[in-house]
């Protein structure tokens, strides 16, 4: 018996996706074009590359294509395009939220203790050599909150307070208001 399955996956995932959302809707759109460092990613493809990334999530556990079938060449082509055809906020905050409702529908609707103990064997060389399917659906999780992270550091460089922040600290002033009362 398992006390963390594709309910809680999806609570989870809400969640963190629900907080992408709120830093997407935060960061003006003239602002989506800032880069923190010539290499990297402008905060408007970061937040296009989260909007895009449950799709290979989906494709290994929602359509069930076996890894070994998966053109990952051509599957990055079309991941990159995707992610190239979102230019504008709204179209980024249209797709960080259709994605996420339909790989938390996902999510909830995975119920086979079995089909999260399958372990996915991945290409020789890979380490790890492979992972069970829960370990690389938490993982879609952890990407997202890794870029995540990214984001509310660009956020705080281009004089934003993240909105996590923001509500720390008023709960902090309540608290400090009700202490002296």
């Amino acid at each position: 018996m398992t006390y963390y399955g594709g309910k809680q996956l999806a609570d989870a995932f809400r969640t963190v996706r629900n907080n992408t959302i709120q830093i997407a809707e935060d960061i003006p759109e003239d602002k989506y074009g800032f880069t923190p460092s010539p290499e990297s990613r402008s905060i408007g493809q970061t937040l296009a590359h989260i909007a895009t990334s449950t799709t290979f999530p989906t494709m290994l556990h929602g359509e069930r294509i076996p890894i070994e079938k998966i053109d990952f060449a051509e599957y990055m082509k079309k991941v990159g395009a995707a992610e190239a055809a979102l230019q504008t906020k709204a179209q980024i905050v249209a797709k960080l939220k259709e994605a996420g409702d339909a790989f938390a529908k996902l999510l909830e609707g995975l119920t086979d203790e079995k089909f999260f103990a399958e372990a996915i064997t991945f290409r020789a060389g890979a380490t790890p050599p492979s992972r069970t399917r829960f370990d690389l659906l938490l993982a879609a999780k952890e990407h997202e909150m890794h870029h995540r992270g990214q984001l509310m550091l660009m956020e705080r460089m281009i004089g934003i307070v993240p909105h996590l922040t923001r509500a720390q600290q008023a709960r902090m002033a309540q608290m400090q208001a009700a202490a002296k009362n």
